[in-house]
């Protein structure tokens, strides 16, 4: 068949891979000038004598591409196609017509979904231009099935890959979360050594003097809830009852006799001595970071409200408010136990010797803040007596019982830290403490406990 001038060369256009083409036809003549086109166009083309042989043909290879002609004995290409696409949906369809049945090629367009129709006589050029066209349709249909697949595979492993990175998230978090919990707890242990440590060292100097068994921890009791009273956050809160139990650290040096007297009663060498004594303590603690913000208190908390005080005669909110919380919590304890006065007093006196300082030696607010603490029942010395039944005898002591306050000898020495939980090795130790120093121990411990 001859080109139409000024149409586009099918030869203008390279093929792909080889396709296999069928051409389904009646007569020979029109399959050899099919095959004759096709192959010089570098197809690889099969050829069948009606429909039924090309049936055939396709049940034995695969085939890329259909040719029919529409009017077949026994099946048409109407039939024909029909059941090419139901049985191989991937081959396209080409309807080959001499006809000008729009009847017929409706059918084969809505029964054998054909791919387009060509008319008899056809052009070379057009046949091979429609042929490559179909079989690009057919590639780029393949490539998007591909594809598609590809991506349905692709999400599936990203499900997968997602799922498990999840679990492994979760698997690590939990790690990080026990590694954390553990840190938490070493960190935490860490701090109950430290203050257990300052307990038992303030508990040594306190053996000096039988009227100071106590009265550093009381003191630290008080200032700490003092602080929280005054809305401290908890570091700082931490800070002033750490500065409680060490504010006598600075005594260390005093000879018994300075140890034992009242402060009123001091002369005025053991008075000067008396004085120094917070900067001593600063100066023991400055190598501890950790206690710095304790050692800024102990250092300041001889000072007055009202400007007289030492070492450096700071008055009002100049000093510190952890030193204004810690003296007066120091002072009132050391009112009941005879360390200021030549004589003790009763919780109540204290308490209203500390008011009748209030705007002088002590700050207004602080006291207030004591007012309220012991009219909740918040006592130093006389602290409320504790429910009976947390009250054990060395020898009611169980495994598992959590002591309630610290464990101190009559003498003022510390042998555990409240929290502790006991088990039968302690508990044997402090029978045998006990028995060989002829005492009788009461031990307090948590209620609601074996």
């Amino acid at each position: 068949m001859n080109e139409l001038p000024g149409t586009v060369s099918a030869d203008a256009i390279p093929a792909a891979a080889p396709s296999t083409i069928l051409c389904v036809d009646d007569e020979p003549s029109i399959l050899s000038a099919l095959r004759r086109l096709f192959r010089a166009k570098g197809f690889q083309v099969r050829v069948a004598e009606g429909g039924r042989a090309g049936l055939e043909v396709l049940a034995t290879e695969p085939i890329d591409l259909v040719i029919s002609d529409m009017r077949m004995p026994e099946m048409d290409g109407v039939v024909f196609l029909e059941q090419v696409r139901q049985r191989w949906p991937d081959t396209m369809r080409l309807l080959l017509t001499g006809y000008a049945d729009i009847t017929s090629i409706m059918g084969a367009i809505n029964r054998g979904e054909i791919y387009r129709y060509i008319a008899k006589p056809w052009d070379d050029n057009d046949i091979i231009l429609i042929v490559r066209s179909a079989l690009q349709q057919r590639a780029m249909e393949q490539e998007q099935r591909r594809l598609q697949a590809l991506i349905a595979v692709q999400n599936e492993e990203l499900k997968l890959l997602n799922t498990s990175l999840e679990r492994k998230v979760a698997e690590r978090t939990a790690e990080l979360n026990q590694s954390n919990t553990a840190l938490l707890a070493a960190n935490d242990q860490l701090k109950n050594n430290f203050i257990t440590s300052i307990k038992i060292f303030t508990s040594l100097i306190e053996l000096r003097a039988a009227h100071l068994s106590g009265h550093s921890r009381r003191v630290a009791d008080t200032a700490r809830r003092l602080a929280q009273k005054l809305g401290l956050g908890n570091k700082q809160a931490q800070e002033v009852f750490v500065a409680g139990l060490l504010h006598n650290i600075g005594k260390v040096g005093f000879d018994d006799d300075t140890l034992n007297t009242p402060v009123v009663m001091l002369n005025t060498a053991q008075l000067q001595a008396f004085r120094k004594h917070p900067a001593r303590a600063a100066q023991l603690l400055f190598p501890l970071p950790e206690l710095k913000g304790a050692a800024d208190i102990i250092a300041a908390h001889l000072e007055r409200f009202d400007g007289a005080g030492y070492p450096d005669r700071l008055a009002g909110e100049k000093i510190p408010l952890g030193a204004r919380i810690l003296i007066v919590a120091a002072d009132y304890d050391a009112l009941q136990i005879g360390i200021l006065a030549q004589r003790k007093l009763a919780p109540s006196k204290a308490l209203d010797a500390i008011m009748d300082g209030s705007g002088k030696r002590y700050d207004p607010k602080v006291v207030a803040a004591l007012v309220t603490l012991m009219g909740e029942g918040v006592h130093s010395a006389a602290a409320a007596p504790a429910p009976v039944d947390t009250v054990r005898k060395v020898r009611d002591l169980l495994p598992g019982m959590v002591l309630a306050r610290d464990l101190m000898t009559p003498s003022g020495l510390l042998m555990l830290t409240a929290g502790h939980v006991l088990d039968d090795a302690v508990i044997g130790k402090i029978m045998d403490f006990e028995k060989s120093m002829g005492l009788h121990l009461a031990v307090e411990v948590e209620p609601g406990l074996p």
